[in-house]
């Protein structure tokens, strides 16, 4: 597996990362049971083997039973911590908590992400995150306590670099006013079904009604060193053999393409579309959410596969379902 630098941090992080959002198994209060915890050590196993280095969880993942299995690895393998890339997220409250009259929202608040931290770094018993990414952008942020948060978790040792997911450019140039440390990452949705990111650049100064408002946010982050990492790669399994009930024509028609191709190449389908996002020059960071082994496998050889330009862009076109302008 190729490394990396997630942005300007001193992190060498694997092409390809673990996004470890279904280890907890179901999204409900019940308890891990031994199939899940079984069913979690042989996908982190399966990730390791292939060389990926990098882990990604939430607090909220699984309502935290994510990170709470994934803790299990360090009787497993003695010293992987060490070895290993911890990334997690602060910032979205569920509905109905604390006050059955609450809804879901975000909170970027000074005592919630600490508490957050806290809570995660329990969970996962670890004593620091080397990531720590605000998880979507909170309407009623106050910089000065993002700031303020950040520094004492880099102070006291329990984050080593802050990040974000799902910001645009100016919610990031706005945080970087007050902080001290740099945004070294930006996780954001992006797969060959789901490219805004590039749509804003391709339709700019045309008359379409799939204008994606992004405010040149992938060239902002190439711009400033951000690492952008691509959550939902796999485009849960819809284009490389997992059955819809109602597939959309750009659906049908990308995995196609990606069958035909992942045959040229002598790879599977989740390769190809693995590497239509690693062939982008702003040098994306895969994140991928299978549990299969077998699935995790195929992924990972999209780290060997070069798509020609050509190819990159014919995913492109059939996965926006319209030809460029």
């Amino acid at each position: 597996m190729k490394t990396q630098t997630l942005g300007s941090s001193d992190l060498q992080v694997s092409r390809v990362a673990y996004g470890c959002m279904p280890l907890g198994g179901s999204w409900d209060t019940s308890p891990l049971t031994p199939q899940i915890q079984k069913d979690a050590i042989r996908a982190i196993r399966a990730a390791l083997d292939e060389g990926i280095n990098f882990f990604d969880h939430a607090d909220i993942y699984c309502r935290g039973k994510s990170e709470e299995v994934f803790s299990a690895m360090w009787q497993e393998s003695p010293g992987l911590r060490s070895k290993i890339i911890l990334q997690s997220k602060a910032g979205i409250r569920f509905g109905g908590e604390p006050d059955p009259r609450d809804v879901t929202r975000y909170d970027f608040s000074y005592a919630h992400i600490l508490r957050t931290v806290e809570g995660s770094l329990s969970r996962l018993k670890t004593d620091y995150l080397d990531v720590l990414l605000l998880h979507r952008p909170d309407a009623l942020v106050e910089p000065e306590e993002v700031a303020k948060a950040f520094d004492d978790l880099h102070r006291s040792g329990k984050v080593r670099w802050f990040g974000v997911s799902n910001e645009t450019a100016p919610q990031m140039e706005l945080l970087k006013r007050y902080l001290h440390q740099p945004i070294v990452a930006n996780q954001v949705e992006f797969n060959v079904m789901h490219t805004h990111l590039l749509d804003e650049g391709v339709n700019f100064n045309q008359y379409v009604n799939r204008m994606a408002r992004n405010v040149g946010t992938i060239e902002y982050c190439r711009m400033h060193n951000i690492t952008l990492q691509s959550w939902g790669s796999l485009v849960n399994g819809r284009v490389t053999g997992r059955k819809s009930d109602n597939p959309s024509q750009a659906h049908t028609t990308t995995a196609s393409l990606v069958a035909e191709l992942a045959k040229i190449k002598g790879v599977e389908g989740e390769a190809i579309i693995v590497a239509w996002i690693l062939r982008h020059p702003a040098k994306i960071q895969a994140i991928i959410g299978t549990t299969r082994p077998e699935r995790i496998k195929a992924a990972c050889q999209g780290d060997r596969v070069e798509l020609t330009r050509e190819e990159w862009y014919r995913l492109y076109t059939v996965g926006r379902g319209e030809n460029l302008p």
